[in-house]
């Protein structure tokens, strides 16, 4: 059979002139943020809008950040700790933005806002319900004013019975699911240090954004963008909802009261310090727990290594006798066998433990105390921890960008001043002359009113 030909297409390839010297890249970090270019309309306040803002900094897009004149984001002075400076609530979460000041109830500040929708790609709010379109920026008219621009919003709840209610972090924790599945079996539900509500959903809208600005580039339209808190921390908890689906087929008999005979319920209990996931582990006191609150290391009992923890902990006869060779017999007993290496790790610090376990791949962790954390130099050498100079209340630590580009090097910078922006942003950004400035400041459409 003869063999078929088929014709090609394709054109001959170039072949690059020889002794040409090819324009070399760049290197690394030296062509800008991954960001840069994008304006963000920051119209945030307290935790969970500004955290979202600020990551947004941090990737290089340019926050300007709307306050109200005299007054601005009520964090300023919340907790304050320094007399006449902005506080650290403020200060932390507020980094890599521009400040101007609008009265966007007087007829000027609306204009100026009018123009700020015109001339950026994002606009971020975290209101109570309703109160974006009581000032008169409805979706339809900001879509109207700028066709491209994203509309990103931060609520408690998501459509539905709740939302119009008003949310604070530790409300989205318990209507999130966290705070009833966390504590101790015989107590209360308890909220956790971490703010997963807040910052967990600020996180969640910030990666709603960037997705909509790539959406954007095929499309050539924006749209808008919700992230409910209590989503945000459903999302965060879901291990929880995986474990209410399997309470259905039999007890979690990886919770410690399996072990004790303890009855389940309907619901996901709470399961104290018991590991979310398939390895057992706890909280076990080290050496000095008895003068210091944070000595303390979680200690799992992985499959793989469970050899290796016999033979520290002193028990060697462990790995072969059958109730405690294999994981199915140790379930019944792990409170047993965690106060058995608690005896072994009293005697030690919670380095040492650390160390120690570390060489034979044992899965441990200390618990840092925030003057710890602060004090860690590998945490500053990495720019997760940074200090960052303030010309009122001088210098400070931040918690620099916790997601790392090797191409996007991250400079963190100061929180701005109340309004310390509002003259560069007229002029600069909406082109207004120094005339309208000096107009719009005898207004006081973006100055505070006398006393």
């Amino acid at each position: 059979m003869a063999k078929k030909t088929t014709k090609t297409s394709k054109k001959p390839v170039r072949q690059k002139a020889k002794g040409r010297r090819q324009k070399a890249k760049p290197g690394w970090g030296k062509l800008g943020k991954a960001l840069d270019g994008v304006r963000i309309l920051d119209f945030t306040h307290v935790q969970s809008g500004p955290t979202c803002t600020q990551l947004l900094g941090y990737m290089g897009a340019d926050c300007i950040k709307i306050e109200r004149p005299g007054v601005g984001d009520i964090t300023r002075t919340q907790l304050r700790d320094v007399k006449g400076a902005d506080s650290l609530y403020f200060t932390m979460l507020n980094g890599n933005k521009r400040s101007i000041t609008i009265d966007s109830k007087h007829p000027k500040g609306k204009e100026i806002i009018e123009r700020l929708v015109k001339a950026c790609d994002v606009l971020v709010e975290n209101f109570a319900p309703g109160t974006l379109d009581r000032m008169g920026f409805t979706w339809e008219h900001i879509h109207k004013l700028n066709p491209r621009m994203i509309l990103a919003s931060v609520k408690g709840f998501g459509p539905g019975p709740y939302e119009e209610c008003k949310v604070y972090e530790n409300i989205a924790q318990c209507a999130g699911g966290a705070a009833s599945t966390t504590g101790f079996r015989e107590g209360p539900p308890l909220v956790t240090g971490a703010q997963i509500g807040d910052s967990g959903t600020g996180l969640h809208l910030a990666l709603g954004i960037v997705a909509a600005l790539y959406q954007r580039d095929r499309t050539g339209r924006g749209q808008r963008v919700l992230c409910a808190m209590q989503d945000g921390v459903l999302n965060l908890a879901r291990v929880k909802l995986r474990d209410q689906q399997r309470l259905k087929h039999g007890p979690l008999e990886e919770f410690s009261q399996f072990g004790e005979g303890i009855s389940f319920g309907k619901a996901v209990p709470r399961s104290g310090n018991d590991s979310g996931g398939g390895q057992p582990g706890w909280i076990l006191k080290c050496k000095g727990w008895e003068t210091d609150p944070d000595a303390y290391i979680y200690f799992i009992t992985q499959a793989p290594v469970w050899e290796p923890i016999c033979d520290l902990i002193g028990k060697p006869e462990w790995k072969t006798h059958p109730d405690y060779a294999k994981p199915p017999a140790r379930l019944p007993r792990l409170k047993q066998i965690f106060a058995t290496i608690e005896a072994w790790t009293m005697t030690k610090t919670k380095f040492e433990v650390m160390d120690l376990c570390n060489q034979h791949d044992i899965p441990v962790g200390p618990i840092l105390s925030m003057k710890e954390i602060a004090e860690e130099q590998s945490l500053r050498d990495t720019g997760t921890v940074v200090e960052v100079d303030h010309p009122v209340r001088g210098k400070y630590l931040t918690v620099g960008n916790p997601i790392k580009l090797s191409d996007s090097i991250c400079e963190v910078k100061r929180s701005p001043l109340l309004g310390e922006h509002t003259d560069e942003v007229l002029t600069k950004v909406l082109g207004y002359s120094a005339k309208d400035v000096a107009d719009i400041k005898a207004s006081g459409a973006i100055t505070a009113p006398e006393k």
